[in-house]
């Protein structure tokens, strides 16, 4: 991450107030969120490009709508942040606030723990909790099904909720911010393999793919430190499992974070799984115990919790050197 030691000390801002308040339902019953907001531009570009053939033109159609909807981005957030800046001394603080609104360090935590909360009452309370993080057929998962869902979730967004946010936060201001969160949504609704978006979301799913190779990479670090830290985990399994096992997932970025929450708690996460679209005969992430339950969700919150403290470290530990100017 780059920058003064304030513009340091407005990422650690927004990462903080985003774990003590969250996305407060209240609030956003009332005010559409910016996540939101970026959903509504993706479908009405893709309304206007969308063109179901010939191939190159469907692709061209879908590389537009990633132009049209990343280039919004980049214009709110430089708009937003000259306005703060030319109107209030004070208006990082301000920028802190709503940055937090793109991080899901809370929300995420909350909806997790909702899953292992309904699966300590039922399955099927279990099931229609993780429907609203994970997006396979819920009807289709047993206990250890629902419970390994939401473990994959924690560690997978970990990166693209937290890490990954802040660190495009961090090297570009709330331009870099708003436009990874549509880079993010663009992925989520048109980056996949479907009929309908085989060769027009392709252009939205290699972005999001090059944005989160570092950050993925990170997040993984950061839950191998955890575990040398949490009781009950291993930091030396973490790594030994996430370096062997990360290549192996279907996706570039997601098996670094899963197979270091697999090996922290010997667990095997991933595997065959069915989506709503599809079924993935994906490999196992870790050598440990496939028959998950809520108990385990909740020891991969406790890990994800101290990640993420480690997270808020090392930008408290590099504002304050900055600030003292002891960084370049």
């Amino acid at each position: 991450m780059s920058g003064s030691g304030l513009e340091l000390h407005v990422v650690l801002a927004a990462l903080l107030i985003d774990a003590a308040v969250g996305d407060p339902a209240w609030f956003y019953r009332r005010v559409p969120h910016p996540v939101v907001a970026l959903g509504k531009l993706v479908e009405l570009s893709e309304r206007w490009l969308y063109r179901a053939s010939p191939r190159w033109l469907c692709g061209l159609g879908g590389a537009a709508t990633v132009a049209v909807v990343v280039g919004a981005g980049v214009a709110a957030g430089w708009s937003i942040e000259r306005f703060l800046i030319a109107r209030w001394p004070h208006g990082w603080v301000l920028e802190g606030v709503i940055a937090s609104t793109l991080i899901a360090f809370r929300g995420l935590h909350d909806h997790a723990l909702a899953v292992a909360d309904g699966l300590d009452r039922s399955l099927d309370a279990g099931r229609e909790a993780v429907s609203h993080i994970v997006g396979r057929d819920p009807a289709s998962l047993d206990e250890a099904g629902v419970a390994r869902g939401a473990i994959e979730s924690v560690a997978e967004n970990f990166s693209d909720g937290v890490v990954a946010p802040l660190f495009w936060y961090g090297l570009a201001g709330l331009p870099g911010l708003i436009a990874y969160k549509a880079v993010n949504t663009l992925d989520s609704m048109i980056g996949h393999r479907t009929e309908r978006y085989r060769h027009f979301g392709t252009a939205a799913a290699r972005l999001d793919d090059a944005v989160n190779w570092l950050p993925a990479r990170l997040a993984g670090l950061y839950f191998v430190a955890a575990a040398w830290l949490r009781p009950g985990a291993n930091g030396a399994r973490a790594a030994r499992v996430m370096v062997r096992d990360a290549g192996k997932h279907r996706s570039p970025n997601a098996g670094w974070q899963e197979a270091a929450v697999a090996g922290a708690l010997d667990l095997a996460l991933a595997g065959p799984r069915r989506y709503r679209h599809e079924t993935v005969d994906d490999a196992w992430m870790g050598d440990g115990r496939a028959e998950l339950d809520a108990g385990d969700i909740r020891r991969a919150l406790h890990l994800y919790i101290t990640a993420g403290t480690l997270v808020a470290a090392t930008l408290a530990t590099l504002a304050t050197s900055a600030a003292l100017g002891w960084l370049i």
